[in-house]
């Protein structure tokens, strides 16, 4: 896994920065250094991540063994160990323990960020990771996968179309999925979450997040915007901010 890993300047060893874990969108990456200007400026250090596959640097070392549609997410979609899920899966709580392993960090202050695929993402670290000490996850995908597959129009229309061709293996399909969705792992999530969503989004529709939402027993705050579809605005990023502080002062 491809990441940047980028430190404010002029931590001190007695004074280490908190660390925010970035995760992309789907077919996004990591972008350049200067995207994270203002985590920097907020004094924070930043590990900004690629997704296996998709566009940056990070290859796909999965063996297809089985076919898949055009994209990632359907890549071994009947064999939940050698799903592309559960390869993110992996890379995600890699991320967090590469994260803990910087000396120029507070390891007891890590949070997890995303939209999007980012967002699920985001909540997979916080329910498989206990060193994750606040969770961010805007507009999130990944959680009631089996609803977002008959009704999405972003990436889980990949694995529409793989079961398009395959009818027959709609039980199995969603038997494997059921092991990645946040639904079914809301209740391990621990940390603080903050979520967002869109009333107006067809990609990850408000059905699909207020269900993982509701499902989550840590302490958790979601924003409602009625008007808004796929996208977060400037004005939530700074709630986002307030949120992190808050959680990092504690």
């Amino acid at each position: 896994m491809n990441a940047w890993f980028l430190v404010p300047d002029g931590p001190s060893a007695s004074q280490k920065p908190p660390c925010v874990v970035m995760f992309p969108g789907y077919t996004g990456d990591r972008g350049l250094p200067e995207r994270y200007a203002v985590w920097l400026l907020l004094g924070y250090a930043v590990l900004a991540v690629d997704a296996r596959g998709q566009t940056g640097e990070t290859g796909n070392l999965l063996q297809d063994d089985a076919g898949s549609a055009k994209g990632w997410v359907s890549q071994n979609l009947l064999t939940k160990e050698r799903s592309y899920y559960m390869a993110l899966a992996l890379d995600v709580v890699r991320a967090v323990e590469a994260a803990r392993q910087q000396p120029e960090i507070d390891a007891g202050r890590i949070a997890v960020i995303g939209a999007s695929q980012g967002g699920g993402m985001a909540l997979l670290a916080g329910a498989l990771s206990t060193h994750v000490k606040a969770v961010v996850a805007d507009i999130p995908n990944m959680c009631h996968l089996d609803y977002g597959i008959l009704h999405s129009t972003g990436s889980l229309t990949e694995i529409a179309n793989y079961l398009k061709r395959h009818p027959d293996k709609l039980g199995q399909a969603l038997e494997s999925l059921a092991y990645f969705d946040i639904v079914n792992l809301a209740h391990r999530i621990q940390a603080p979450v903050l979520m967002s969503v869109g009333w107006k989004d067809t990609v990850c529709m408000p059905d699909t997040i207020y269900a993982a939402y509701n499902r989550l027993t840590c302490s958790k705050l979601i924003y409602d915007y009625p008007f808004s579809g796929h996208e977060t605005s400037e004005e939530h990023h700074r709630k986002v901010i307030r949120f992190l502080q808050e959680c990092f002062s504690k």
